[in-house]
């Protein structure tokens, strides 16, 4: 099977460079046999700069680009010539991109707004040349600054997509079906669990010209918080949506009891998960009569609005729109 463009988490090591040492140079000319001195400063080692740059939406030009140096700054020279700084290095990455330290995993970063630019790895400052501790009291000071070593370490990049709506639910349960309904999206769907192995994004026209961005993940199971599946890989991506659509099958023994293993699963991923505004859809009513609709209905949690779904007869789906168009503008 061919290797997925989607890349959301790759481990680089980053240096940026050292200062330049500043020069012990005193100034000699045909007619000056002892002049004062004139060395210059060294030049500042090379920054490692991030930059959030909308066009990207994947890690993948970083995937085989383990180490990052940047360029050490030039040495300082006579008649108070200064070394030439070390060239920045630019890190572009996908707008929603979390930087953490690899040692600790402290977050370092988080790459949240387009255009938005971070140094990662400070360059070191250059040394500075003798003729700056010239004093009356040491007309010739023959001693000069080495220049400051940079900043290196291991870092970690995590994309979590960036959404309105998050689209939560088990494998199968009509999510990828979904987008592909309401948004010109074009995920891949079938008939079996797991269809979606990677996160798709779909515009969801509103009226009057609004929108809203839904994003799909991948199936979640019971335990996916401990490794379970391949939820956990991709349970961060909620973590940037506004909203939360659960959607449970009309298929399911107990729609409620479905519903409370999603939220109980991303509860032990991350409580923070649970302050965020959650609608609840029902998916595949067509294949379930009034009488059991009613029967599901009764059983509905209070606290979440919730909405009955077919997809592929285009039931509900007006609805659904105007429950998430709600719920992103309390």
């Amino acid at each position: 099977m061919a290797e997925s463009n989607f890349i959301d988490y790759v481990k680089i090591f980053c240096a940026s460079g050292h200062g330049g040492a500043g020069s012990t140079h005193l100034h000699r000319a045909k007619y000056v046999a002892k002049g004062g001195p004139d060395g210059g400063d060294g030049g500042r080692g090379g920054h490692i700069i991030l930059r959030a740059n909308p066009q990207f939406w994947t890690l993948i030009h970083l995937k085989y680009r383990k180490v990052v140096r940047a360029e050490h700054g030039g040495a300082g020279s006579f008649a108070l010539r200064k070394g030439k700084n070390g060239e920045d290095i630019y890190l572009d990455v996908p707008v929603g991109t979390t930087v953490k330290e690899a040692e600790t995993e402290e977050v370092v970063v988080e790459m949240v707004e387009p255009g938005q630019e971070y140094i990662l790895c400070r360059g070191g400052r250059g040394g500075l040349g003798n003729n700056n501790f010239k004093s009356p009291t040491n007309q010739t000071p023959r001693y000069s600054q080495p220049g400051e070593e940079g900043v290196e370490g291991w870092f970690i990049f995590e994309l979590k997509v960036l959404a309105d709506v998050g689209l939560v639910g088990f494998p199968n349960a009509g999510k990828s079906t979904l987008l592909a309904a309401i948004t010109s999206a074009k995920p891949k769907i079938a008939d079996y669990a797991f269809t979606t192995l990677e996160p798709n994004l779909g515009i969801v026209r509103y009226y009057d010209d609004r929108s809203f961005v839904m994003a799909d993940i991948p199936g979640i199971i019971e335990g996916a918080h401990e490794g379970k599946g391949i939820g956990l890989r991709f349970l961060r991506h909620i973590e940037r949506n506004s909203v939360l659509l659960f959607m449970v099958s009309a298929e399911e023994k107990s729609v409620t009891k479905g519903y409370e293993i999603l939220l109980d699963e991303l509860r032990m991923y991350n409580p923070d998960l649970l302050v965020k505004d959650r609608v609840l859809a029902v998916t595949k009513c067509d294949l379930i009569d009034e009488k059991k609709r009613a029967k599901i209905e009764k059983s509905l949690p209070d606290d979440i609005p919730h909405v009955f779904i077919s997809s592929v007869m285009q039931t509900g789906l007006d609805a659904l729109k105007d429950e998430l168009w709600r719920a992103l503008n309390k």
